[in-house]
């Protein structure tokens, strides 16, 4: 798989076409920043708005390398117990009461405290031992055999103590558990870190980490990511509601519609057969674009305006329906 992963990452065409085959359209720097991060074997820090393919970048890649996705969604509170490994107590305790008539066995023989507590000692350490550990995403990705995605999803909602631990997997692709010592990658995993910039990331982390800002697309990218991603949408009405959508991030809204939600209405316009866009259907159906109420009583005034203004900029007249 190694042999095949770099033969795959030779070139940034080659990525591009890759990530194309997969139905996600990567721009020439996500290209270059994917061909850095595989062979400079450094992670990559995705940051943008919500929404742009910060996520579907590590799926698609996982996907096109035929790698497992590993994934770890970061939180408040987010730790090691939940992020890199846990012991597995029940079962400790269910072999601890099992095996309570071997202890007599063990201390058998014992002089004194110090041989007892030496004695227990080797018998405490058989519980901590590879059939009691319970690996989670961090150590999973390490101990595949033939290399994974990591996607440590939205960085930016987990504590800066969180940010620090990742520190040495992000550095070396290792991590120390006290009771078994030091685990290697067996294949240094591709890492994808993503955020929404809800908060500043430390420089420590940025320092190991290549950047790559995915932003929204303009509207020649995003109507091949709607080719891409919904191919039954008619050539006009492709461009007219892709018109619409970017004509709307024009406004101010609390939430922009994002590239997902640009390909949910793509989605829900073929489920709607429409053949172009008038100002009742997207009325109706305004809120597959917008999550916020407030955006929506915003917009509703200057839905005909927009649909007009879409209609001319997809180049096939600008007749609209009165609604």
């Amino acid at each position: 798989m190694m042999g095949s992963r770099r033969e795959k990452f030779s070139s940034i065409d080659g990525i591009q076409a890759g990530l194309g085959s997969v139905d996600y359209i990567a721009t020439r720097q996500i290209a270059t920043a994917l061909f850095l991060a595989s062979n400079l074997q450094k992670p990559v820090l995705v940051e943008g708005p919500a929404g742009v393919g910060k996520t579907e970048l590590a799926r698609a890649a996982a996907q096109w390398l035929e790698l497992p996705l590993i994934r770890l969604q970061c939180y408040e509170g987010l730790d090691e117990s939940k992020a890199l490994y846990e012991w597995k107590y029940g079962k400790q305790l269910l072999y601890t009461q099992l095996l309570k008539e071997k202890l007599a066995d063990v201390m058998q023989g014992a002089k004194g405290m110090r041989q007892s507590m030496e004695r227990l000692r080797g018998f405490g350490d058989a519980f901590f031992a590879e059939d009691f550990l319970e690996p989670r995403p961090l150590l999973k990705a390490l101990r595949q055999d033939g290399g994974a995605v990591l996607l440590i999803d939205e960085i930016d909602k987990s504590d800066e103590e969180f940010e620090a631990f990742l520190l040495e997997i992000l550095s070396d692709y290792q991590v120390s558990i006290p009771e078994l010592g030091t685990i290697r990658a067996k294949v240094p995993p591709l890492v994808f870190l993503t955020s929404n910039n809800t908060r500043e990331m430390g420089d420590a982390l940025k320092r190991r980490c290549l950047h790559l800002y995915i932003p929204f697309p303009d509207a020649g990218l995003e109507e091949r990511i709607v080719e891409a991603r919904v191919p039954g949408v008619a050539q006009r009405l492709k461009r007219q509601l892709v018109a619409f959508v970017q004509g709307l991030r024009g406004q101010e809204l609390k939430k922009q519609p994002s590239v997902s939600e640009t390909i949910d209405w793509a989605r829900t316009m073929l489920l709607l057969h429409a053949g172009e866009l008038e100002p009742q259907l997207v009325r109706d159906t305004l809120n597959v674009l917008l999550k916020f109420e407030e955006d929506i009583e915003a917009t509703l005034p200057k839905v005909r305006e927009l649909t007009l203004r879409s209609a001319e900029a997809a180049g096939h007249g600008v007749h609209v329906a009165s609604a």
